[in-house]
């Protein structure tokens, strides 16, 4: 069967024919994609059909109950350990996992009921029995595929059983590396026998002695992985013992057996220093020794589409109002100003069945005059129309100040501008008061649907408390001073996660400013969540009842599968030991709940409801919003000074014409003495970032070094 994404629900459906109950995985991911997981998988065409509509781009999973596969982890496992053993492995299903890993699959022997284990077989070694599931070529993980080794086309119960030696170590038996080999029945021979011993009359062959039944499997294998060792092809292997099969084998193997044979010792990598000897590679000795695999970059998806900077309803009127009146009109500044307006008016006002608020930390990157001021002046007018100037603040003089603000008015905008010098301000300060800054933000956030208290003050009784604090920031800043503020701690203690940062690009077109009054439907809308009091009783200004914004089915079934998405990128993140990924991708759920709530209440304040075209618009927009966060944090933020000066010089690299520069002009452009230079230069070499070319002119030997074609951080 094809490896294509296309071929997804063919493969699932030729699964089914076959015998296999089969599920979806979210696309990308080893993840279930329905609400029960392998639990759900089944052989009807009809169920399958409606899953792989819905989601064309599911991965293939099945249940492994009744059978065991064992799952080899890396391309360089060595396991089973030598070619006897590959050799008992042969006749299997075998899947190619995309991280160069392998699935042998068999069917469980009768009366058996094996469970699944981790590294019990050897290390990275796990098997997948009852109560277990794996994925299925040509499901896709990572931008690679599984595949099969060969065909596939047994059912379960045309599956071959272990071989005796595997049977016993899943069984909790003697070592695996000390058993001996297993193969077909004809080849089972008491290994305490001593040396092969012809068949009476037997004469050997020409070239090479006879090998005897009982010998043939196990010979033949041994003959491959020799063969392999000094880098033969599976090709090459495969005619070489078909020729000893037939001229020494007595009686010959049948082709299927020999063909067996070589594609399984063909899967093992050659020893590379017995092919260099084998093929006299005279004068690599010195050649650089494979890499350990570098996780791959993440990749940079863009700027956000256009049309996702557009929700229904009073934010885009708001936009429309902002975009007429501004002297360079901003789309996304003026997208991003609406929803904090939005986020504000109905702060402790509205919930989700979750008990999700639309308490939101917003930050818009833009240069210097790119229309970035023209929204805060927006937001404050129509506050100030409808008697809520009292919920807006400035600039963060300190965490108590945000405190000390939110105790008075426990829903507050703050609108401040450059963004960047107060995360300045907080790496360099020497005292605790900037520091308090992001770690009362950091709590407030959280605060949102609970009680926050305060700190305790000299002379005071009590601390106070604030309830359901809603602080909501609208934040602008120049992009590459802003990432340059950023520190690897802000990445990973979730700060930044908390934050929904948005690329502006460049200016637009200025316009003649305009003298407009604020539509009345922006006012009357505005004044209604003024006015609009949820709750009962004496209580309602200090401990709210937010009224719940429900769901509907299909939004319900949306947000599941986006959860589950969302935990298939940390997994693989945690697995990474991407520490800023795991932090950003275990806040997207929550992002995409926040937004669809909003969406909603613009759309029709009266009468919201969550639907399907507000929850997957928040899907789209948090998870591109997600992987633009990440790529430009690896771009920009350093662990540490010497680190930040590799970037700084790759930059320099990637900004020049064609990425190269030569070494004087390098130099001067990174503003450091020759020691810490050549320090970068010689790290950057060694981590494949550059590489570094000699070229004559006029008698003068000159440096010159070129940027690899590859991103600029690991």
């Amino acid at each position: 069967m094809g490896e294509s994404k296309g071929t997804l629900l063919q493969a699932a459906l030729r699964y089914a024919e076959l015998g296999y109950p089969v599920f979806p995985c979210v696309p990308g991911g080893k993840a279930p994609a329905t609400a029960h997981g392998f639990l759900d998988a089944t052989t009807d065409a009809g169920q399958i059909e409606a899953w792989w509509a819905r989601h064309p781009e599911a991965n293939v999973a099945m249940p492994t109950a009744g059978q065991l596969v064992i799952d080899v982890d890396g391309a360089e496992n060595p396991w089973p350990g030598d070619a006897e053993k590959a050799e008992g492995l042969a006749g299997c299903p075998v899947s190619l996992t995309p991280r160069g890993g392998r699935h042998y699959i068999f069917r469980q022997p009768e009366g058996k009921k094996w469970n699944s284990t981790a590294s019990r077989l050897a290390p990275k070694v796990d098997t997948r029995a009852n109560g277990g599931y794996i994925v299925l070529p040509p499901s896709i993980v990572g931008g690679k595929p599984y595949q099969w080794a060969g065909d596939f086309a047994s059912g379960p119960s045309d599956l071959p059983e272990p071989p005796a030696w595997l049977v016993g170590q899943v069984e909790g038996g003697a070592d695996l590396f000390a058993q001996g080999a297993d193969g077909p029945a004809e080849d089972i021979q008491d290994t305490t026998q001593g040396a092969p011993v012809a068949p009476e009359g037997a004469t050997a062959a020409a070239g090479g002695n006879l090998i005897p039944a009982g010998h043939r499997n196990a010979t033949l294998a041994r003959l491959g992985g020799a063969m392999r060792r000094v880098g033969m092809s599976q090709a090459e292997i495969l005619a070489a013992l078909a020729r000893a099969n037939l001229d020494r084998c007595s009686p010959p193997l049948k082709d299927r057996e020999v063909e067996r044979i070589a594609t399984s010792i063909a899967r093992y990598e050659p020893d590379q220093v017995a092919v260099a000897v084998a093929e006299n590679h005279w004068g690599q000795d010195n050649a650089a020794a494979p890499e350990d695999e570098v996780p791959q970059d993440v990749q940079d998806p863009g700027s956000m589409p256009d049309e996702l900077f557009r929700i229904p309803g009073f934010v885009s009127e708001v936009m429309d109002h902002c975009l007429d009146t501004a002297p360079y009109p901003n789309l996304v500044m003026s997208f991003t100003g609406a929803l904090a307006l939005q986020a504000t008016l109905a702060g402790r006002k509205v919930r989700d069945p979750g008990n999700n608020r639309t308490n939101l930390y917003l930050l818009g990157l833009a240069h210097s005059a790119a229309g970035k001021d023209r929204p805060r002046k927006l937001n404050t007018e129509i506050l100030h129309a409808v008697g809520l100037s009292h919920q807006l603040g400035g600039r963060f003089a300190s965490g108590e100040g945000i405190q000390d603000a939110l105790f008075s008015e426990p829903c507050m905008l703050f609108q401040t501008d450059e963004i960047d010098g107060m995360l300045q301000s907080i790496n360099k300060a020497r005292d605790a008061r900037h520091e308090n800054i992001m770690g009362a933000m950091l709590t407030i956030y959280s605060s949102a649907d609970s009680v926050f208290p305060m700190r305790r003050k000299a002379g005071r009784d009590a601390p106070g408390a604030i309830d359901q604090p809603c602080l909501v920031v609208f934040g602008t800043a120049i992009p590459k001073h802003y990432y340059e503020a950023l520190s690897d701690r802000m990445l990973t203690n979730g700060f930044f996660a908390r934050m929904i940062i948005l690329d502006c690009g460049g200016r637009s077109p200025g316009q003649e400013p305009r003298l407009k009054s604020l539509p009345e439907r922006i006012v009357e809308t505005a004044q209604w969540w003024a006015d609009f009091q949820p709750g009962n009783g004496n209580l309602e200004n200090w401990h709210p009842e937010p009224r719940v914004i429900l769901h509907t089915d299909e939004a319900k079934e949306i947000l599941v599968e986006m959860r589950l998405e969302a935990e298939a990128e940390y997994a693989q993140a945690e697995a990474a030991e991407n520490e800023a990924g795991t932090t950003v991708w275990g806040r997207v759920s929550e992002h995409a709940r926040k937004l669809a709530l909003l969406y909603a209440i613009s759309e029709n304040h009266l009468e919201p409801k969550i639907d399907a075209a507000a929850v997957e618009w928040a899907r789209r927009f948090v998870t591109h919003q997600a992987r633009r966060m990440l790529f430009m944090a690896q771009s920009h933020v350093a662990e540490n000074p010497f680190q930040g000066e590799c970037l700084k010089f790759l930059k320099k690299l990637g900004g020049a014409p064609g990425g190269e520069l030569a070494h004087s002009v390098l130099l001067k452009r990174m503003k450091v003495d020759a020691k810490t230079f050549q320090g970068l230069v010689t790290t950057m070499e060694q981590r494949g970032d550059i590489i570094t070319r000699t070229a004559c002119a006029r008698g003068t030997t000159a440096r010159f070094y070129r940027l690899v074609s590859r991103s600029p951080e690991r």
